[in-house]
């Protein structure tokens, strides 16, 4: 049977400005980091992809090494647009990035143009697409010039291979140098995707916020910290299922009783709120001006609408929120 959207996608998602571009996303993105790869469920994650558009979720995030097995991910989006959501191409906002090893040999891993170009070539063949909307380099190169790599993806938008360019997981002395090479090709720099949550504040110490000054807008990936911020971990045991059984992104020794406290801390205020932990913390996120987007996962469609339950509510936080929610996260 074909999918036919919900007409009523719109009226429920809110949108914000890239930066100073005249591209929207919604405020909750979906990134295809976990949970689309080889081994995933063709209705499973057919089901999630077509529920996140019903509720207005315009914007699907992947990466050349997304699965496993690295370039899955996008292959099995890649099916489902084409079966599913083709129709609604030009309502979607797709991206995709390269930066992180995909392929054998000196060509296949960091930031030179060779590779930059020849990955964004081969997601594009993946995808099915003629071009994504935002292509990133995922992260800086130690070993290859700004100037090169920043030049890589501005060819690819005169190309037409990319509509947008962004960076990410750069530091702020980086991202201001890769802001102006970019802006100075005539291709400024939409987006800057970063690590971000109540429990990882690295944007803050590098004074990334305070860099960007409106100009570039930010997207923040892993907003509930690895699943640490779902509520799943308030009794101090590790759920069987979680990413802290699997002892690979999220380690089992992480999950300290100072953190366990933490937490419960943290879930506390937002009960008092009217939230449970992972709204707050994803409406804690949004209330940061700059803040373009917040990039979450799902493994399933009820995981999706808890996390979509977000959306509309207050993201003011009152100066007693703000203290104690600060006092915890500096008791780490």
């Amino acid at each position: 049977m074909s999918y036919k959207a919900n007409q009523q996608r719109y009226d429920s998602m809110n949108y914000r400005f890239c930066g100073r571009s005249g591209l929207k996303l919604p405020v909750l993105s979906l990134g295809l980091w976990h949970n689309f790869g080889t081994e995933a469920d063709d209705k499973v994650t057919t089901d999630i992809i077509c529920t996140a558009f019903d509720h207005g979720i315009t914007h699907f995030d992947l990466a050349n090494n997304y699965g496993p097995a690295p370039g899955s991910a996008e292959s099995r989006f890649g099916k489902i647009l084409k079966d599913q959501l083709s129709s609604y191409r030009d309502e979607m906002v797709i991206s995709s990035k390269a930066g992180y090893p995909m392929w054998n040999g000196p060509y296949g891993d960091w930031g030179s143009r060779k590779y930059l170009i020849s990955s964004c070539d081969q997601s594009l063949r993946r995808l099915n697409l003629d071009y994504v909307d935002i292509f990133y380099h995922h992260r800086p190169d130690p070993n290859t010039p700004l100037e090169e790599s920043m030049g890589a993806l501005a060819s690819l938008v005169r190309q037409g291979k990319a509509l947008y360019a962004g960076i990410s997981n750069y530091h702020a002395v980086d991202a201001l140098k890769a802001y102006k090479i970019l802006s100075d090709m005539g291709c400024p720099c939409i987006l800057d995707q970063v690590r971000y949550s109540l429990l990882d504040r690295v944007v803050e110490t590098d004074h990334l916020l305070d860099a960007l000054s409106g100009d570039v807008g930010l997207i923040c990936f892993s907003p509930l910290a690895q699943g640490l911020l779902t509520g799943r971990y308030l009794d101090g045991t590790i759920p069987p299922d979680s990413r802290a059984s699997e002892n690979k992104s999220l380690k089992r020794e992480k999950v300290t009783p100072q953190l366990v406290q933490t937490l419960n801390g943290l879930n506390a205020i937002a009960v008092k709120r009217g939230q449970t932990l992972s709204e707050m913390s994803i409406t804690w996120l949004l209330s940061h001006k700059g803040v373009t987007s917040v990039l979450i996962g799902a493994s399933s469609t009820a995981q999706l609408l808890e996390n979509l339950k977000a959306v509309g509510q207050s993201q003011e936080f009152s100066a007693e929120e703000l203290e104690g929610i600060e006092k915890l996260c500096r008791s780490l």
